[in-house]
């Protein structure tokens, strides 16, 4: 975006997201559905994704009856090709991507002694292939029209790690390596990528870790803040990245986490 582009929009103004279509990936619940709804909040059109069919449409309806303006996606993000197709047919029959959020993902806690490998494998595709695959198929289209928003969902396993998950804390941290290497590569074309890192959020995948007091009672002293976070005080951090008032903002990772990440 040009200076006078940018010095003709004041205040909120350069939040709206008004006119511009986000596609967002793993998004018929959780962190995924909670992002999708505060972008049409702020003015988007939404698509989202998943592979489960009826969850998505489920997902879709209460977004619509909220007046929003919604379309689905449904396809394997694990599978290059199969991506490749769906954003291509959705450029050509909704309409240009202007946003992606790189969402979907998936975690598997064991010791590392004892982990499947199996279980890595499926670490590795859901949580990081994901990202290149629909990184790769999105940027093409915005590439050839000189502007786009990505954003990656990493984690505070970014930074930290936790006994138990070490697959998932490579997978978060080659996430954010990532988004560093997107940006790098694409921002000549006018993207702008970066990545949000969430802190221990009140979500279905942490579902198990929401419902023991023990854990709950560790993340509360652990965490400056003292609590959960809950999924709309992650909306604010993605319409930001995802909108014009973020146009010199490259390769970033925002950690919003209640300070975990920055305390002992």
């Amino acid at each position: 975006m040009n200076d006078s582009a940018i010095t003709t929009k004041h205040g909120l103004a350069l939040f709206d997201l008004t006119g511009k279509q986000a596609l967002v990936t793993g998004s018929s619940q959780g962190i995924g559905l909670s992002l999708a709804r505060g972008m049409a909040n702020a003015g988007a059109s939404v698509l989202l994704n998943g592979r489960d069919t009826a969850k998505l449409e489920k997902a879709a309806e209460s977004l619509t009856q909220e007046g929003f303006s919604v379309n689905t996606m449904v396809c394997d993000v694990t599978d290059h090709a199969a991506v490749a197709d769906a954003v291509n047919a959705a450029e050509k029959n909704v309409g240009p991507i202007d946003i992606l959020v790189n969402n979907a993902g998936m975690q598997h806690r064991t010791p590392l002694q004892d982990f499947d490998p199996v279980m890595f494998e499926k670490l590795l595709q859901t949580n990081i292939s994901s990202v290149f695959n629909v990184g790769q198929a999105v940027a093409k289209h915005m590439i050839t029209r000189g502007a786009g928003k990505i954003i990656n969902i990493a984690s505070v396993q970014t930074a930290l790690a936790r006994p138990g998950i070490a697959p998932y804390t490579a997978t978060k941290g080659a996430v954010g390596n990532l988004t560093k290497g997107m940006a790098t590569d694409w921002a000549q074309y006018g993207l702008q990528v970066n990545a949000i890192a969430p802190g221990y959020f009140d979500t279905p995948l942490n579902a198990a870790l929401v419902a023991d007091p023990e854990f709950t009672a560790w993340l509360e002293k652990r965490t400056p803040a003292g609590r959960w976070g809950q999924l709309e005080e992650l909306t604010g951090a993605c319409i930001f990245l995802a909108s014009a008032a973020s146009s010199f903002v490259n390769g970033h990772t925002l950690f919003v986490d209640g300070a975990i990440s920055a305390s002992l």
